[in-house]
């Protein structure tokens, strides 16, 4: 790369920057990334909880299943008294569903006790989507879903909660400021003032604007790699569906790299 397109690159990447929100994704998961106190603000406002002091705050975290499908968090974090939270951004609706509500809480779960472990020792867990838009409908800062028993009404007390909250939603209640401060672009407009900071860093200081650079730049060329394993994976399909070769007699003559081979196995579904 010469360096008028590296110049480029730069500044398209600059004014990137400025555009982002913590309702982005990537933006939201690298301002709280090891940051407690921000964690900690956001579980305070959204649970009312303002004794409530985070220990333990990992982003972007994944959850093994090894009988099926991963998940993985963008904020994963467990408080003084051992209570696990996933606290989940969404800008897009159909990210937010019950049934993935209901998937993350149970692996959270389920990654908890070992064996022998009596299960009611199990900690309580939340599972927090912040949506940017209503996505329950009901003109409501913030929805708290529990199970009850159908008959009496009362909580079941699993211990399980999921809570919703509206993006949308504009006040001067605490829930309504931390949902402006989501949507701004510009931390002088923002109402919390850590968050603010928080923002400030990653737009505007040196190191902040480099870390924020280097995400963009391994996303390109991780989007570069896709698309070029999706071409190779074309192709060994062709070879197979024309020729009659095998995947290995494929791979051998697309000259795939024996590192590479189990990736491309696994990709590919044999009939």
């Amino acid at each position: 790369m010469d360096t008028q397109e590296y110049n480029q690159r730069y500044e398209d990447n600059l004014r990137r920057i400025k555009q982002l929100r913590l309702f982005d994704d990537d933006f939201f998961t690298k301002c709280f990334e090891g940051s407690l106190e921000c964690t900690e603000l956001l579980l305070h406002v959204i649970l009312e909880k303002p004794d409530l002091r985070v220990v333990e705050v990992k982003v972007q975290y994944t959850i093994k299943n090894l009988q099926g499908r991963s998940v993985r968090l963008d904020i994963f974090a467990v408080d003084s008294t051992g209570k696990r939270y996933n606290i989940e951004i969404q800008r897009n609706d159909r990210g937010a569903g019950a049934k993935r509500a209901r998937y993350n809480s149970s692996l959270i779960d389920a990654n908890i006790l070992l064996s022998g472990d009596d299960a009611d020792n199990l900690p309580e867990n939340f599972v927090i989507f912040i949506t940017e838009h209503d996505v329950i409908g009901g003109n409501k800062p913030v929805y708290h879903i529990d199970r009850t028993v159908r008959e009496t009404g009362n909580l079941f007390g699993d211990g399980s909660h999921i809570l919703y909250v509206n993006g949308s939603w504009r006040d001067k209640s605490p829930v309504g400021k931390l949902m402006h401060d989501f949507s701004c672009t510009d931390p002088n407009d923002m109402n919390y003032a850590l968050l603010a900071n928080r923002v400030r860093y990653f737009k505007e200081d040196k190191e902040g604007v480099q870390a924020m650079c280097k995400i963009f730049e391994d996303y390109g060329k991780e989007m570069r790699d896709e698309g070029a394993m999706s071409k190779l994976l074309e192709n060994i399909k062709a070879l197979m569906e024309t020729m009659n070769f095998t995947m290995e007699q494929a791979m051998d003559a697309l000259r795939v790299p024996a590192e590479d081979r189990a990736d491309v196995k696994s990709r590919i579904a044999l009939p």
